[in-house]
C-alpha cells in the first residue's frame, strides 16, 4: 500500500523531521516537498543524508491550488501562515497541521494522539499539538480523568532545547553565544500555547482551567523538552502512577516510570516518559513528563496521527529505539 505524500515547510525543523520519518515509514510515499525560501533547491542540498531516492526532488514553491496528486499533506508553517492556504487544499487531500492555526477550530480534530486515538480515526483534518501541550496534556490526562487533581490550579514549568524556537527568523537570542551555558525564560503570561493547554485541560478535567500558569524556558541543547507539574489533590504517588498506568495501558508511546524522567531518554523517538510524585499532607501533585520536541512533540505525532487517519496501525514507522547517548 503506497499513500501519496507531501510535506509543505519541509527545510524548518519540524518539516525536516517529518521527512526523516516519512523517508523510512513503509506506506509512505514522499512524493511533493514544498517551501518559500528553499524553494528550488533539491532535498540533498537542504539535508545531505536523504535517501538517495529522494535526493533530487526539487522543493516547490507552496501553492495550495497547484498540487500534485496527492493522498495526504504535512505542514509545518509558523502560526499564522497556514489557515487560510490549507482552506484551498481539496477536501480529497488529508490534511495533518503541524503548525498552530488549527488547534481546538471548528473542522479540526485536535490530534492529542495518545489520549484520543478514536476521535482521530476517519478525520480528515488534524491539529497537531505544540511541543509543550503534548508533554503536559499527557502527563495530566489520567490525573484529570481520575479526579485526582482539579483543574482550577495547575502550574506548568516547561524547558525545552533550541530547536523549539524553529529554524527561521534570523532571532539574535536563538544564536549559539547567546543561548550557551544560559536559561531563558519566555513567552510569560501569554505563550501560544496557553490557550491551547487551558481548553483541553477543561475538556479533560469538566471545569475551567482559567488559573492555568505556564513558564517556559529555552536550555542549552538541541532537542529535548522536560515539564514539571504542580497540581493540587489528596492522592498518594501510588495513586498517580496506578492511574496512568491505567490510562496508558494499550498506548503503545507512553511509559510510566517510577523514577522522574530524562530529556535524553526520548531523543529522537516518538515516546513520552512520565512521572508523578504527591504528598497528600501538603496537598500536593508533581507530574512530569519528557519528550523529543521535534519528535512526540511535532513530527512523530504527526506521523501517528497520519498513520490513524489513514487506518494503518499507529505505530508505523515509529517503533525506532531513542538515541542514546
Amino acid at each position: 500500500m503506497s499513500i501519496r505524500v507531501g510535506i509543505v515547510g519541509i527545510s524548518g525543523f519540524g518539516g525536516g523531521e517529518a521527512l526523516r520519518l516519512i523517508a523510512n515509514h513503509p506506506s509512505f510515499e514522499l512524493v511533493y516537498a514544498a517551501g518559500d525560501g528553499s524553494a528550488g533547491a533539491r532535498l540533498i542540498d537542504r539535508f545531505p543524508g536523504v535517501p538517495g531516492a529522494l535526493a533530487d526532488r526539487v522543493i516547490q514553491k507552496w501553492d495550495p491550488e497547484a498540487l500534485p496528486d496527492l493522498d495526504l499533506l504535512f505542514a509545518s508553517l509558523p502560526t499564522g501562515r497556514s489557515a487560510d492556504a490549507l482552506a484551498r487544499v481539496p477536501a480529497s487531500v488529508k490534511i495533518v497541521d503541524i503548525g498552530g492555526d488549527h488547534r481546538h477550530v471548528a473542522g479540526w480534530t485536535y490530534g492529542l494522539a495518545d489520549v484520543w486515538p478514536d476521535r482521530i480515526r476517519g478525520s480528515t483534518r488534524i491539529a497537531n499539538p505544540g511541543c509543550f501541550p503534548v508533554a503536559s496534556l499527557t502527563a495530566l490526562a489520567p490525573l484529570l480523568q481520575a479526579g485526582l487533581i482539579g483543574t482550577d490550579n495547575i502550574l506548568i514549568d516547561a524547558k525545552t532545547g533550541i530547536s523549539g524556537a524553529g529554524r527561521g527568523g534570523g532571532d539574535s537570542r536563538f544564536g549559539f553565544a547567546e543561548t550557551n551555558e544560559n536559561l531563558i525564560p519566555y513567552g510569560l503570561l501569554n505563550h501560544v500555547h496557553m490557550p491551547e493547554m487551558a481548553t483541553t485541560i477543561a475538556q479533560l478535567g469538566g471545569a475551567s482551567a482559567a488559573g492555568l500558569v505556564f513558564t517556559p524556558h529555552l536550555v542549552p541543547m538541541t532537542r529535548g523538552l522536560l515539564v514539571t507539574i504542580y497540581a493540587r489533590g489528596q492522592a498518594t504517588t501510588a495513586d498517580c502512577l496506578a492511574a496512568a498506568r491505567a490510562f496508558y495501558a494499550d498506548r503503545p508511546f507512553v511509559r510510566v516510570t517510577d523514577q522522574p524522567p530524562q530529556t535524553k531518554w526520548a531523543s529522537g523517538s516518538n515516546l513520552a516518559f512520565l512521572s508523578y510524585a504527591a504528598d497528600p499532607a501538603r496537598n500536593l501533585v508533581m507530574a512530569l513528563g519528557a519528550v523529543d520536541n521535534l519528535g512526540k512533540g511535532a513530527a512523530g505525532t504527526a506521523v501517528q496521527n497520519a498513520n490513524l487517519i489513514c487506518g494503518l496501525p499507529e505505530t508505523l514507522g515509529l517503533e525506532g529505539a531513542p538515541v542514546w547517548p
